[in-house]
C-alpha cells in the first residue's frame, strides 16, 4: 500500500473509533426508550432495530450528507456547505437529536483545532453539526467519498452497538454479531446514500422521534438521548 494510501486509512479508522472525545458513546438515539418499552429486548431485535435505522434513517439523511459534503469540502463550495448544515440543524426531529448533533458537532470541531490550524477560522459561525464536521476530516485525511462515508456509518454502528449491549442488556459477543451483521450492511447503505440528490435525501422517521422525545422524561436512562 502506497504511503499517502496508508495514512489516509489510518486517520478514518482514526475518525471512525469510539475513543475520539466529541461523546457519540453517550447516545442511544431512542432505542433506550425502546428497551424501557419491551420492544427491543433481545440480540434479534437490536440488530433488527439498528439495521432498520441503518438503511431507514442514516442512509437516507446523514450518511447522504456525509457524501455530498465530503465532495463540497474538496470543491470549496462554502455556500454549499452551509446549506447542507443547515439542511441537518432544520430536520432533527426530536430535541435530543438536535442536541446531539449540535453537541457531537462542537466536540468535533474542538478536536479538529488541534490538528489543523484553519479550524478555527473556518468553523467560526454559528453552529455545526456532525455530519459536516465529520465530512471536512474526512475531506482533510484525502480520503474519498466512498471511504468517509464507510467510516462515519462504521463509526456509528460502533457506537449504537455499544448502546445496545448496556441498554438491552447484552453481551460482548452478541454485540460482535450485531456488528458484524451492521457491517456486511454498512457497503450497500453507503452506495445509495452517495446516489441520492437533494430532493432524496431525507430525515422523516416519526416512531424514531417519537421514542426519542418520550426518552427527554424517561424515568431512568443510561443515555443523553
Amino acid at each position: 500500500m502506497p504511503e499517502a494510501s496508508a495514512s489516509s486509512l489510518l486517520q478514518l479508522i482514526w475518525l471512525a473509533s469510539p475513543a475520539l472525545p466529541v461523546g457519540g458513546f453517550s447516545y442511544s438515539e431512542g432505542l433506550e426508550a425502546a428497551v424501557e418499552l419491551a420492544e427491543v429486548t433481545s440480540e434479534a431485535a437490536a440488530t433488527d432495530w439498528l439495521t432498520h435505522q441503518l438503511h431507514l434513517s442514516l442512509e437516507r439523511g446523514d450518511l447522504a450528507v456525509v457524501a455530498q459534503a465530503i465532495a463540497a469540502w474538496r470543491a470549496q463550495e462554502r455556500e454549499r456547505i452551509a446549506q447542507l448544515n443547515a439542511w441537518v440543524l432544520q430536520t432533527r426531529e426530536s430535541a435530543e437529536f438536535l442536541l446531539q448533533t449540535v453537541q457531537m458537532g462542537h466536540s468535533f470541531v474542538e478536536w479538529l483545532k488541534l490538528h489543523h490550524a484553519d479550524a478555527a477560522a473556518i468553523f467560526k459561525d454559528g453552529p455545526v453539526s456532525y455530519p459536516i464536521a465529520f465530512a471536512f476530516a474526512a475531506e482533510r485525511a484525502d480520503a474519498s467519498v466512498q471511504g468517509g462515508c464507510l467510516a462515519f456509518a462504521f463509526g456509528w454502528a460502533e457506537n449504537m452497538v455499544g448502546a445496545a449491549v448496556k441498554a438491552v442488556p447484552l453481551g460482548q459477543s452478541a454485540g460482535q454479531r450485531m456488528l458484524g451483521r451492521l457491517a456486511r450492511d454498512i457497503p450497500d447503505a453507503v452506495q445509495r446514500a452517495m446516489a441520492l440528490s437533494d430532493d432524496e435525501r431525507q430525515a422523516f422517521s416519526p416512531m424514531l422521534a417519537v421514542l426519542s422525545a418520550r426518552h427527554e422524561t424517561q424515568y431512568s436512562r443510561l443515555f443523553r438521548s
